[in-house]
């Protein structure tokens, strides 16, 4: 049974005032008025090695609590698994235990609140999406047939009315790619790859951007909300790199092992110009793979540029 705090140092406290009597009972040594100086260097020397005792005893004791506070100081929910290691079963040994706790029912609270978010966030970005598809592209197709039966009977306006159905088409155009980017309805249909393989071609499409892609084809099963996460985390690297990072070139690589799925996506270009997870999004970036149980790195490579690496656990047997 591990003797507690308060009565180690009781008993160090305890055992050199006992000392002390003894010394005083049994052996010659005597203080008198006023005071010797063999007395004094005595009484100097006792006082000493009982501060020198405690405070060996009290650093041994406090150092995680120090430890401690420096945890407390710069814990970061967004990486999870910022424990502190229990030395001692005593007062301090579960004050630094029940942080350890309460760290872990955060952690698990913000994930699950975290997990509601994004599942309200995605219906809101469908049920949007369906509306784009559904209310403005059949209108903006209304008009279009519009003005093609209009130009066949006025033949005088036809360079304005073609205008006007290019307009048409373009804006048709931006319904269209607004909605498959807020629902990526190939990668419910098709898979991560396919998906991936969609929104790098059309990046580089629309950022004049090279896109060099290695793309793994088999792939460990995932559940669906980590190819979500997956997906959105390289949508929202590409568009960083279209508004933020100046590139001429761009590598998307997808790789996997049997426990694992890693998604890198890599620029040449300017690099980060401040805090890096309050630029462009990243704290959402790493937020997502947080909520899928991944992990996510960012780095400034020495050829320049930014390299946003994301590991995923793939699906176990079992899991649902």
């Amino acid at each position: 049974m591990r003797v507690g705090l308060f009565w180690r140092v009781f008993a160090v406290n305890a055992g050199f005032l006992a000392l002390l009597a003894v010394l005083l009972l049994v052996t010659p040594v005597t203080i008198s008025a006023p005071i010797a100086l063999t007395e004094a260097a005595i009484v100097l020397v006792a006082l000493a090695l009982t501060l020198v005792a405690n405070a060996i005893l009290l650093r041994r004791t406090f150092r995680p609590l120090d430890r401690l506070v420096r945890r407390m100081a710069s814990v970061d929910l967004v990486q999870p698994g910022q424990r502190l290691e229990v030395e001692h079963d005593d007062e301090v040994g579960r004050v630094v235990d029940a942080f350890n706790g309460m760290l872990a029912r955060l952690e698990a609270e913000r994930r699950e609140s975290g997990r509601r978010v994004l599942a309200a966030q995605e219906a809101e970005r469908v049920g949007i999406a369906r509306d784009l598809h559904d209310e403005v592209g059949q209108a903006l197709t209304g008009v279009l047939l519009q003005l093609g039966s209009i130009a066949v009977s006025t033949a005088q306006a036809e360079d304005e009315l073609e205008q006007a159905r290019d307009s048409v088409r373009s804006a048709l155009d931006e319904v269209r790619r607004i909605s498959r980017e807020l629902r990526p309805e190939m990668l419910a249909d098709l898979g991560l790859v396919s998906a991936l393989t969609e929104l790098t071609r059309t990046f580089g499409r629309a950022a004049r951007v090279r896109v060099d892609t290695r793309l793994d084809h088999v792939l460990p099963r995932l559940a669906p909300e980590t190819e979500l996460a997956l997906y959105r985390i390289a949508q929202e690297s590409l568009t960083n790199v279209a508004r933020h990072a100046r590139a001429s070139r761009v590598g998307v690589d997808l790789a996997s092992d049997a426990a694992s799925v890693v998604l890198v996506v890599r620029d040449n270009g300017a690099g980060f110009d401040g805090d890096r997870m309050g630029h462009g999004g990243l704290r959402g970036m790493r937020e997502r793979a947080v909520l899928v149980g991944g992990a996510l790195e960012l780095r400034e490579p020495d050829g320049g540029g930014v390299e946003v690496r994301v590991e995923v656990p793939a699906r176990r047997n079992g899991d649902r």
